[in-house]
């Protein structure tokens, strides 16, 4: 059993928040279907509000979705 080489581990990252976004998107949509729109936009406020906080208290700089300033030259 000592002989046995022991390999790394695959790196499952991206596969799981693919799925992680494909679950979001059906749970956005049964929401939607179930209560309509505004449910949705609040709870994707919620969950928007929730993962900044985190990232700031991990000290994560986060790059903003939509580029503020200046438009383009």
């Amino acid at each position: 059993m000592a002989d046995r080489d022991i390999r790394s581990a695959p790196d499952y990252t991206v596969p799981a928040l693919v799925m992680m976004g494909v679950n979001l998107i059906w749970i956005f949509l049964a929401i939607w279907a179930a209560f309509g729109l505004l449910p949705v936009l609040l709870l994707a406020l919620g969950l928007n509000h929730v993962l900044e906080r985190v990232a700031a208290r991990r000290g994560v700089r986060l790059s903003p979705a939509v580029p503020r300033g200046r438009g383009r030259d």
